[in-house]
């Protein structure tokens, strides 16, 4: 699977290490920053994130932001786009599993890294479950 991540400098401190543990899964990583601690605005890093969702280069996404919040609505502007913002792993498993989210959006300021790691294996690992759902995910794009 090729999954993107992105993040302001609030998510920085996460990155690298959830990046080494997709990667150890066997997953493709595009990074589309920051790859600092340095101020920075978190719609530049989300914005290229969805647009690779929608232009199927990618098919999955992770942000970090300090709330998770801004990165999620900066993200789910774009069409085909369906960022969900979780804080435990069973909201990262109803998100996949009855919204068909493709981008998990992490609030670091809030959990751990090691929830935001189960997280994303739940979110990985967990397959759109379809039939009542799908009529729903088909309503979110107007």
């Amino acid at each position: 699977m090729k999954v993107g991540i992105g993040n302001d400098h609030a998510g920085f401190s996460y990155k690298n290490s959830i990046k080494a543990h997709i990667a150890k899964a066997g997953h493709q990583i595009v990074d589309f920053g920051t790859n600092s601690i340095d101020s920075a605005d978190y719609p530049d890093y989300a914005h290229p994130l969805a647009s690779n969702i929608t232009e199927k280069k990618i098919d999955i996404g992770i942000l970090i932001c300090g709330s998770g919040n801004g990165v999620c609505m900066t993200a789910n502007k774009h069409p085909e786009t369906r960022a969900a913002l979780c804080w435990n792993g069973q909201v990262a498993f109803l998100a996949r599993r009855h919204n068909n989210a493709n981008v998990i959006c992490i609030p670091a300021r809030f959990v751990a890294l090691e929830l935001a790691l189960e997280m994303i294996d739940v979110f990985l690992n967990t397959e759109f479950e379809s039939g009542r759902h799908q009529r729903r995910v088909e309503k979110i794009c107007i």
